[in-house]
Formats: structure tokens, C-alpha cells, sequence
């Protein structure tokens, strides 16, 4: 009697308890975007032209921000002279990722206000590597993304080689991720050609669309399908990373791989 006395007595302490205090709950992943008007976000107004920044998160678990501050025409000189990083700082919080795509206007040397040398490039690139970490953030750096420009053998170029030079020197140097967007565009161009390739850029017929009613012939700037197509090569390369946002990209992502236009900036 004794001893099941003693068993009730430690079942009723069991069930007084008190339910062990649940920890923090961890803030959703953020994915902040540094860059010019190849990664940007664009209004309705203004399709079919698009950035990849604008569907990086329909690779994506659903509840991950991405924020994008990319904005055309900008240089790492211009975003930092503009106060563009110092904004983006201001809003970084820890453990957040930040993807930094720059070259493209750094390299524009008829634009003082944009032109930055390899060397200047380089001391901007490692402010925006240090003031990251310093802020208990991730930076991740992305070489520019490949033109519609093929050379003689139709092969593609890399028409911002120095600059993506930089980059990979200064990953390797300063342990941060990198995705060779350069590269893993120019292989897709490789594999489809010139002629395919001109979906993927601005190249527009007249009255085609309202914004761009005269047509327009940018081997730079994408369109909807191109932007898809660089954000899924984005996403493909940020899945190997250890960086935080890495975990969260999708296995199958196929609002990235379409082959003809949704019509909107929705992912489906």
C-alpha cells in the first residue's frame, strides 16, 4: 500500500509540473539584394522588362522575404556615394543574407559618377563583405550577369571579365560565398544560342507592348522569361551555400523554368 501510495504521490508531482518554457521563435529567413537594373524590381507599368531580384523568391520557401534595394543605373560608387548602403544597413538585422551584384555600371567610364575602376570596386566590394559581418549578417557576392553578346565563334562573352575577376579574388581572399552568375549565364547561352537568347533580353517589336510602343533592341535588360531564367540560376548556385537563406531554396522550381511568358511578375 505503501509503495503505490508513493507512485501516486510522484504521479500527481509529474502532472503539477509546469510545461517546460518554449524558446524564442526563430525569425523568418531574409534575403536583402544589392545591385543595379539587371537585379531590380519593376511596376507592372513597365512589363515585360523585369529583374531577377523580382523572382529570386518564387524559388523560395513561401515565408522568406526578399527585399530587394537593387535600383538601375547604380555603380558600388554610386549606391555608397547615394546613401543606398548606408539605407541598407540600416535595416539589415542578423542573420539576414545579402546578395551584392554590382560591375555592369562600374565599368560605364563615359558616367564619372558611376565609373569605378577594378581598384575602387575591389575597396567598395570589401566594405559592403566587412560591414555585413559586422552587422552578424551573411554576404554573398554575385559576378555580373552575362549580355546577350557573342563573340565570332558564337561563343559567349564575359564583356565584364575584370570585374568578375575581382570578385572571385576577393571570395577566395575573404572566405565570403560567391555565385558565378558570369559563368552559369554565359553557359546558358552557350547552350542556346544568339538566336534563342533574344527571348531572354528586351529585344521588342514595335507596339508589342505599351510601355516600349517604338520596340526597343537591349541585349542588356530581361524580360520576364529572362529574369526567370538568371533568378533560377541564382537560386540553383545559392542552394550550396552556407549562408542561412541556402536552406531555404525549393527542390523544383518551376515558376524559374518556364518556357513561355506568365504575362505578370507573379510567380504563377
Amino acid at each position: 500500500m505503501k509503495r503505490l501510495l508513493l507512485l501516486a504521490g510522484a504521479s500527481l508531482s509529474i502532472a503539477a509540473a509546469p510545461a517546460p518554457k518554449q524558446g524564442p521563435k526563430e525569425p523568418a529567413p531574409r534575403i536583402l539584394l544589392a545591385g543595379d537594373s539587371t537585379v531590380q524590381t519593376y511596376y507592372k507599368a513597365r512589363y515585360p522588362q523585369a529583374g531577377w531580384g523580382q523572382f529570386l523568391g518564387c524559388g523560395l520557401a513561401p515565408q522568406v522575404a526578399v527585399i530587394n534595394r537593387a535600383i538601375g543605373g547604380r555603380s558600388t560608387k554610386s549606391f555608397i556615394n547615394e546613401g543606398r548602403w548606408d539605407r541598407l544597413m540600416g535595416e539589415l538585422q542578423k542573420g539576414d543574407t545579402v546578395l551584392i551584384q554590382f560591375g555592369h555600371n562600374d565599368a560605364t567610364k563615359a558616367k564619372p559618377e558611376r565609373f569605378a575602376d577594378p581598384a575602387m570596386y575591389r575597396d567598395n566590394l570589401l566594405r559592403f563583405i566587412w560591414q555585413t559581418r559586422g552587422a552578424g549578417a551573411f554576404p554573398v557576392l554575385v559576378t555580373p550577369v552575362a549580355r546577350r553578346s557573342f563573340d565570332a565563334t558564337g561563343k559567349a562573352r564575359a564583356d565584364f571579365a575584370e570585374y568578375s575577376a575581382v570578385m572571385r579574388e576577393l571570395a577566395a581572399l575573404t572566405q565570403t560565398p560567391i555565385i558565378d552568375l558570369e559563368g552559369a549565364s554565359r553557359n546558358m547561352l552557350d547552350r542556346i544560342g544568339a538566336d534563342n537568347a533574344k527571348a531572354l533580353y528586351m529585344n521588342l517589336a514595335p507596339k508589342a507592348y505599351p510601355a516600349f510602343a517604338a520596340g526597343l533592341a537591349d541585349d542588356t535588360h530581361f524580360t520576364e522569361l529572362g529574369a526567370r531564367a538568371m533568378a533560377h540560376l541564382v537560386a540553383e548556385q545559392l542552394a550550396g551555400l552556407s549562408v542561412p537563406a541556402a536552406k531555404t531554396v525549393l527542390p523544383q522550381r518551376p515558376d524559374l523554368e518556364r518556357t513561355t511568358p506568365l504575362g505578370s511578375y507573379a510567380c504563377h
